[in-house]
Formats: structure tokens, C-alpha cells, sequence
């Protein structure tokens, strides 16, 4: 009995032991396929859906063609409906200033692509995955073609035009072809004579009962639902005033784009094209002795595959002719003027990024590093002038500027904004072109321009211009100076980083150069040498030195001295009544890593990749990143914030005034994926956060500061060294 048991067990043990090979034989085939179902199941479903993206409204100019002006006490602008390019009488000169040249499309040394710039009043330059730029100007893609309304309501002082660009023609939202119970059902929303309009450019069709001109063919070819349904089609020789009128009465019955892409859908001879149309608005007011000219962002349409990278509101405004004497200025140092005519044609133009490099963006070579500090430009033509100031948005603007003989005949200054800003993929393995990706999500911006007219042609009046600008908008923070002596301003550097080998291993340490009691008996000397009005930035004096640490925990350097000498170092500039500001880097992490605080992948800043944000320093002899020297990380934006909370907070506990060396002279976006901090959102962001912490001290410095942050900061001290 016990022998018959123990053969049971031994053959149900060898069948379960089949199946556990069996299971271990099928399980990963097995596993795999439903993981591959599951994947294919998702693609089709989800994969296989396109986003769709909002349909470009064609705009139509349906207006008189009669002049719009708007006019105050101080000036009159006079816009052409036909053209959109406008004329300004400033009343008190009685000069009139010109949004383009008046004899452009005679221009004896432009070719026909260069006259159609001068004559357009908006630029918009887009772009492709690869990275290849074209400039559309609403002159050839818009104006000529009638595409673009106006806005305007009478007797007010601001107009706004809508532009449609592009390589097309006009489109009319009417149906093009409809089923009978469709065209009924409109027709039940009509009035009577709109109905009979209608019976006269609708055409109605049954394939069975056609007459002897019809091509039956051909009207299957370009509408394939007559085949099924009787059906309206909308004649072909209707003129295009007659359109407008249909448009205009569909529109009233309810008739929607949405629903014109729909019934595009059902015909074969509708006019499509596969180029790129593009949406832009411009506004111009009015407001007391200035012309305020806006691009809202939101105007800006276009499609994912063709993004707006650049947008030029009024390129030739005010330019200069050959035969006219002035200058162009420009923010270049501290303002620099380019001669009408000077005859320098080989020279390239002028181009420089307003507040400089965004350098949450990438490059891989730095030639020349473009900066301007100042967000303002401006023409002098005979005894006038004007000063255009970058308002809003002005930190994704680059003034560019040129002379005649080049392209043209005329000397221009104008801004390109920065819009769908964009990164370059390295994908050399894969593919033999440049591959880019853009920005999806654009920041809800108005593109603001101020233009201030100046009875003068002197740039000295022209800075007074822009000086009584500062003063109107800011006057509240901004004291004028009542020192009975010149102001100094020292830096001390504390300590630098020096690579020194421990154990045979390279590492960063500080080296000494000045210590808290040699720095303090250097204030007591100065000021024995009889300067009295002296403030002194001390660099170098924590977190390893000149190329600090991250500022999580703030460590003096033990090779300086203690907390002790630091207290007396702050004792002894208050005591001789010098002020004694403590510097240091709040938006990048120097040689810094998770013992410091530091993480890169939470802490460092992101890329329009969603790479993190390092950077390198670039050699002078090849333009390239340093062979072998040290890459560093820019700061995720809420991070720097906490950085400057951290310096401020130190600097109060030993009462003196604290030094950002970053803030106020670069600016930084950071394209966190779920928290975007834009280039104008950073720059609004640091002056509020200066705001917050100004009353915890006696002053706020900086090495270079510009002029937004300067004004918005209250006891804000600039050392300007380029101007």
C-alpha cells in the first residue's frame, strides 16, 4: 500500500514538475507578447491621434480704403488703410516722421525682395525642425493680398491691425459645397433676400440628373459626395465681392470656421496649400507726447512645424535716406551713434541682445558675446530726433541697426523680439542636418514700444529724453545725490580657486590673498589717506573663494579668520562710516556637489531639452568650451531665489550691506517642466525679490546693473565699469 502511495508521488511530482517547465518554458514568450499587444493597443489608440492644431483665420480687408488719424495735443498719426504704413506730425516741430520710406519701392539699389521690406510695417521671421529661418514681411504676405483687418473705433487714439502672412490667397468662410438638407437648414436661418442671393451663386447637383454641359466625371473628381448626395455647390465664377457679401451673411446665420474646415473637407477643388500661414497684430496709440506701438503675443499664430522665431514691429521707422544728415544711436557701452552715410559697407551690421545671453539656453561656441544694458535706440534725421524705449518684454529684444549702400539706401534702427525660442540636438549619428526643438509654450507677453520725440538733434538731449523717461516712471526711488565728494568704490578679493593636489588627487582649494583683519586695515588706511566717501565690495570671502560654492550653508574660509574677524571687519567699516558690502554668486553652483547641498539634477536650472543648464567658460583662440576646464551649473530659478534669501540673511546677521554679483546684470530663463520661469518672469521675479529684502538694508550694489532693476530697487547702489 505504502508502494503504490509512494509511485503516486514520485508521478505527481515528475507532472508538476512538467508544468513548472512548461510555465518557465512560455512565461517571457508569453509576457513579451502581451507587453508588445499592450504597446501596439496604445500606439493605435493614442499614438496614431494627432493633436490638432487651431486653424489659422484668414483675415480680409473689406474697408473703404479712407484714412484713419488719431490725433491728441501733441501728435497726429495719419495710418493709409490701403498700405497700413502711416505718417507723424509732431505738433510743436511740425516734423513729420514716416513708419516707412517714402519712395522704397523706387530705391535704386534695393532689389525687389529688399524694396518689399522697406515697404512692411511688421516682420515675422519663422522656422523649421532644421533650423532654417525665412522672413515674412506683411508687405508681399499680407497687404498686397488685401489680407488684414483693422480695428478701430472712431474718435478714439488706437488702431490694431491684423495680419495674415502668408504665400496664399484669400479664403472666403462660406461652404463650398453643401447637402441638400444642409443648405435648407442655413437657409431657414436667412432672411428672404439672403436667401435669394444665395439661389443665385449656388449651384444644385444630382448625378443622375445632370445636364448636357456637367462633366460628370470632373464633378465626381472635385466632389466626391455627389455620388451618394444631392448637393450645392458654390459657382466657381462668383467674384470675390460677392463672397464678402456670402461671408458676411453666413457669418450672421451662425456659420463658424470650425465648421468651414469641415466642409473644405467634401470638396477636391477648393484651393489648398501646404505653406505655412502665419497670424500677427500690431496696435498704435497714442498716449500723451508718445507713440505706444504693441505686439500682443497671443496675435502671434502659427503652426508646431513652422514656429514664429522673431518678430519686428516697424523695421524703417524714421529711417534715413541718402540725402539726409543724422545719426543712429545706439546702447552700445554707455551709447554709441552711427553716422548716416558713413560709407563703412563692408562693416556688418549692428546687433546686440538687450540685458545679453539667456543663458539657460545652449551653445556650443561663443565668438563674440553681444550685451546691452540699457533698453532703448533712436534716429536724429535734420533738426530732430526720437527715442524708442523697449518696455514690456524688452529682455527678449536685440537691437540691430545699418547703414545705406548695403541693402538698401536707407539707415535704420530697429528690435527683433525673441519668440519660440529654440535648442539644437546633437543628433550627428543619426542624421546629417541640424535637428531643433522649441519652445511649445509661449509667455502671455505684450512686445511694448515707446517712442519719445525731442525737439533737438543732440544725443546729450536725447539721454535727457530718456533720463526724464526713468524719472516719470520711477521717480519715487530714484534721489539725486548730494555727496560734497567722489564717491570710491574698492574690491577686496578675499581668497581665489587654486587646484592643489591632495593625495595625488586635483582638487579646488582656496588660496589666501586678503584676510578680514588685512581687509579692515586696509579700510582704516584708505580712509586715513583721506577718502571719506568709500564703499568697498569684499569677493571672495566664503565657500571657496572668487568662484564661490553654492550658498546653501554659507562657510567663512578658515584661512581668512573666524566669525570674530569677520565681526570686526564689519565693526571697522561702520565705525570710519564706510560701507562694507559682502558679494556673492546667487544664480550659478561652482564646484559644487551633494556635500555642499548641491543636486544637479533637482537644483541646476533646465533647457528647452530638459537638459540641465551647464555651462563652461569658452576659449578666446577657438570659441570652444576650455579643454579641461571645470563646467558649472545656472540655478533652478526658485533655488537662486533661495540663494539671495541666503546671502541677505548672513549679511544682516553681521550687519553690513550684502553685493549680488549676477543679479541685475544676466538674466537667465529656466524651462522647468512643470514650473517655466520666462526671461521677463526671472528679471520681474529679481526685482520684486530685491524689493522684499532692500529695507533690511542700509544699500543693495552690484557689478553692472540694468536700468529696469536699478530704478525698481529702492537704495540700489550701481558700479558701472563699461560706462
Amino acid at each position: 500500500m505504502k508502494k503504490e502511495k509512494s509511485v503516486k508521488s514520485k508521478k505527481s511530482n515528475k507532472v508538476m514538475t512538467s508544468i513548472l517547465n512548461l510555465v518557465k518554458r512560455w512565461a517571457f514568450p508569453v509576457i513579451l507578447c502581451a507587453i508588445i499587444v499592450v504597446g501596439i493597443v496604445f500606439v493605435m489608440k493614442y499614438q496614431g491621434k494627432q493633436e490638432e492644431e487651431a486653424l489659422t483665420e484668414i483675415k480680409g480687408y473689406e474697408g473703404d480704403g479712407q484714412p484713419i488719424v488719431l490725433e491728441n495735443d501733441a501728435l497726429k498719426l495719419t495710418l493709409d488703410t490701403t498700405t497700413t504704413q502711416f505718417e507723424l506730425l509732431v505738433k510743436e516741430t511740425g516734423k513729420i516722421w514716416y513708419s516707412n520710406p517714402v519712395n522704397a519701392s523706387n530705391d535704386p539699389i534695393a532689389l525687389g525682395a529688399d524694396k518689399e521690406l522697406l515697404q512692411s510695417t511688421l516682420n515675422v521671421t519663422h522656422s523649421v525642425q532644421s533650423g532654417l529661418e525665412t522672413v515674412y514681411n506683411n508687405y508681399k504676405y499680407s497687404v498686397s493680398k488685401g489680407l488684414y483687418e483693422i480695428q478701430y473705433e472712431p474718435g478714439s487714439n488706437s488702431v490694431r491691425i491684423d495680419y495674415s502672412l502668408g504665400d496664399i490667397e484669400r479664403e472666403y468662410i462660406i461652404p463650398p459645397v453643401c447637402t441638400v438638407a444642409v443648405y435648407e437648414e442655413w437657409c431657414s436661418k436667412m432672411e428672404r433676400k439672403d436667401v435669394l442671393l444665395l439661389e443665385e451663386y449656388y449651384k444644385k447637383y444630382d448625378i443622375n440628373k445632370l445636364g448636357k454641359k456637367d462633366n460628370k466625371e470632373e464633378l465626381l473628381a472635385n466632389y466626391p459626395i455627389l455620388e451618394n448626395e444631392v448637393c450645392y455647390v458654390l459657382r466657381e465664377t462668383t467674384k470675390g465681392k460677392v463672397r464678402v457679401t456670402l461671408e458676411g451673411i453666413f457669418e450672421k446665420a451662425g456659420y463658424t470656421l470650425e465648421q468651414y474646415a469641415e466642409d473644405k473637407l467634401l470638396s477636391n477643388a477648393t484651393n489648398t496649400s501646404d505653406k505655412p500661414v502665419f497670424g500677427a497684430s500690431i496696435i498704435y496709440s497714442l498716449v500723451d507726447d508718445e507713440l505706444v506701438v504693441e505686439v500682443p503675443v497671443d496675435s502671434l499664430i502659427y503652426k508646431k512645424d513652422t514656429p514664429i522665431v522673431g518678430v519686428t514691429p516697424l523695421p524703417y521707422f524714421g529711417a534715413g535716406s541718402t540725402e539726409d544728415e543724422g545719426f543712429l544711436f545706439v546702447p552700445e557701452g554707455g551709447g554709441s551713434l552711427i553716422r548716416f552715410n558713413n560709407g563703412k559697407t563692408t562693416m556688418p551690421n549692428y546687433a546686440a541682445n538687450v540685458y545679453g545671453w539667456d543663458y539657460g539656453l545652449f551653445r556650443d561656441s561663443v565668438v563674440h558675446s553681444t550685451k546691452t544694458y540699457f533698453n532703448t535706440f533712436g534716429i536724429a534725421n535734420g533738426e530732430d530726433s526720437f527715442l524708442c524705449i523697449l518696455d514690456d518684454g524688452s529682455s527678449y529684444a536685440s537691437i540691430q541697426a545699418d547703414i545705406s549702400g548695403k541693402n538698401n539706401s536707407y539707415n535704420f534702427v530697429n528690435a527683433k523680439y525673441a519668440v519660440a525660442t529654440r535648442e539644437k540636438y546633437d543628433v550627428g549619428q543619426i542624421a546629417n542636418t541640424d535637428i531643433y526643438v522649441y519652445l511649445e509654450e509661449l509667455p502671455n507677453e505684450v512686445y511694448t514700444q515707446r517712442y519719445r520725440f525731442v525737439n533737438s538733434n543732440s544725443y546729450v538731449d536725447m539721454a535727457k529724453e530718456y533720463q526724464e523717461y526713468l524719472l516719470e516712471e520711477y521717480g519715487d526711488v530714484l534721489v539725486k545725490k548730494t555727496d560734497s565728494s567722489t564717491p570710491v568704490v574698492f574690491e577686496i578679493v578675499g581668497a581665489v580657486d587654486k587646484v592643489r593636489q591632495i593625495m595625488g588627487v586635483p582638487v579646488s582649494r582656496p588660496l589666501k590673498l586678503t584676510t578680514y583683519k588685512e581687509a579692515a586695515e586696509m579700510i582704516q588706511q584708505l580712509k586715513a589717506d583721506g577718502i571719506d566717501n568709500m564703499s568697498v565690495k569684499y569677493s571672495g570671502w566664503c565657500n571657496g573663494g572668487v568662484r564661490q560654492e553654492f550658498l546653501e550653508k554659507i562657510k567663512l574660509i578658515s584661512a581668512l579668520g573666524n566669525k570674530k574677524d569677520m565681526q570686526k571687519l564689519s565693526d571697522t567699516a561702520s565705525q570710519l562710516g564706510v560701507n562694507l558690502y559682502l558679494n556673492g554668486i546667487t544664480q550659478y553652483a561652482h564646484n559644487s556637489n551633494l556635500l555642499d547641498g548641491f543636486f544637479s539634477y533637482s537644483d541646476a536650472a533646465k533647457r528647452i531639452s530638459k537638459e540641465r543648464a551647464e555651462l563652461y567658460e569658452y576659449s578666446a583662440v577657438t570659441y570652444a568650451a576650455r579643454e579641461g576646464g571645470k563646467s558649472y551649473y545656472l540655478l533652478h530659478t526658485d533655488i537662486a531665489h533661495q540663494m539671495i534669501d541666503n546671502l541677505a540673511a548672513f549679511a544682516k546677521k553681521y550687519k553690513t550691506g550684502v553685493s549680488f554679483q549676477d543679479i541685475g546684470k544676466e538674466l537667465a530663463s529656466d524651462f522647468y517642466k512643470k514650473d517655466i520661469s520666462h526671461r521677463q518672469d526671472v528679471m520681474d521675479e529679481q526685482v520684486e525679490k530685491l524689493k522684499a529684502i532692500k529695507d533690511k538694508f542700509e544699500a543693495l550694489t552690484a557689478d553692472i546693473a540694468n536700468p529696469e532693476i536699478i530704478a525698481d530697487t529702492k537704495n540700489w547702489q550701481a558700479k558701472v565699469k563699461e560706462h
